[in-house]
């Protein structure tokens, strides 16, 4: 075989592998969904055009980050868990048994992690907020022991989601500390 026909065998071989793995695909779409649809509908209360939006006057540590990092961060954080969650499918065989308890942990913190963005940016409740963020981030460490206990790669694969989450949450708790007059939804809606 010369090496042309070996190079397009290898194409072949793995552009199937790639096409044929729409569970993979998907489990690492999922998660990002949910962030995309949040950034999409509360991008205003984060930055409009030609003007500051309320977020912009709250009071935050130095340790806040640009606001450019959040779409990255979330979308690399988000895939992560994805392939996390797929890994665990693959190795109970599928939704079995075995898969119920840790993949039902994981759509829990999920949901968490989506009602997040409304509390803080919709209800503007920033003590709601810092407590669900915590509640998350028990939920997301509960589910990274359960995915460690089905496959050692998913439990690491949940590692820097962890690590996110403590940060995420002490930005949080600073913002709710440091705002104690929360923007009204009427104020919100004047600008």
């Amino acid at each position: 075989m010369d090496s042309v026909e070996r190079h397009i065998g290898y194409i072949r071989h793995y552009s199937v592998d790639i096409m044929a793995n729409w569970t993979a695909l998907g489990s690492v779409i999922l998660p990002n969904v949910g962030g995309w649809a949040n950034g999409l509908y509360f991008a205003g209360q984060i930055r409009k055009d030609d003007e500051k939006a309320w977020y912009d006057d709250l009071k935050k540590p130095w340790w806040n980050p640009p606001k450019w990092v959040f779409g990255p961060a979330w979308t690399t954080l988000y895939s992560g868990m994805g392939y996390a969650s797929y890994l665990v499918y693959e190795e109970c065989g599928g939704f079995t048994e075995d898969a119920v308890l840790p993949l039902s942990l994981y759509g829990g913190q999920l949901l968490l992690n989506w009602a997040w963005t409304p509390i803080f940016f919709g209800m503007k409740d920033f003590k709601l907020a810092f407590i669900e963020i915590c509640v998350l981030g028990g939920a997301a460490a509960a589910t990274t022991v359960a995915f460690s206990r089905v496959d050692k790669t998913a439990g690491l694969l949940m590692l820097p989601y962890l690590a996110w989450l403590a940060y995420a949450s002490s930005l949080s708790y600073y913002i709710w500390r440091n705002n104690p007059k929360q923007p009204s939804i009427e104020d919100a809606k004047a600008q």
